[in-house]
């Protein structure tokens, strides 16, 4: 593996403080992101993200510790996939969720960032296997990301 960070990009027509929001509060995040999601955006705090299984409804549960509420220029989390669920995340576990929000002239910057893959007790085969998974999986959910921000943008100004 030549890099243990998944880092993603994405350009939207709302407010840092939309786009913020729309990472880090769980009434949000289960427009673009999971089925079910239940933490406090605050740092330290301990939760779970949830996806069904369309077909079988069956859950994968993902917990999440939140490392930084920084409003409106950083949301992060440690979480732990199902396939190395073995303890509650805590700040020092080793694969780190970053939201990096910035102000540009057209709009907001978020880049998204998974980062200490290299420190799983995993092989390179799975490691690589994983940064592919969440990589086409964050090319996927940060433009239903933005399209949610920009239409909360839309609601609020009509």
């Amino acid at each position: 593996m030549t890099s243990d960070t998944i880092t993603r990009d994405i350009l939207i027509n709302a407010s840092p403080e939309t786009v913020y929001d729309v990472v880090s509060r769980p009434e949000h995040i289960v427009k673009w992101f999971s089925d079910e999601a239940d933490f406090e955006p605050v740092p330290d705090a301990r939760g779970v993200l949830i996806w069904r299984d369309q077909e079988t409804n069956r859950a994968t549960t993902v917990e999440l510790t939140v490392v930084s509420a920084d409003r409106p220029r950083l949301f992060a989390f440690h979480w732990i996939s199902p396939e190395r669920q073995r303890a509650t995340p805590t700040a020092t576990d080793p694969v780190l969720v970053e939201f990096r929000i910035t102000a540009e002239p057209d709009g907001t910057r978020l880049v998204v960032s998974e980062s200490g893959l290299d420190a799983v007790d995993w092989d390179d085969a799975a490691k690589a296997a994983y940064a592919a998974n969440h990589s086409n999986g964050w090319g996927t959910f940060l433009p239903s990301l933005r399209d949610y921000a920009e239409a909360l943008v839309t609601r609020s100004s009509a």
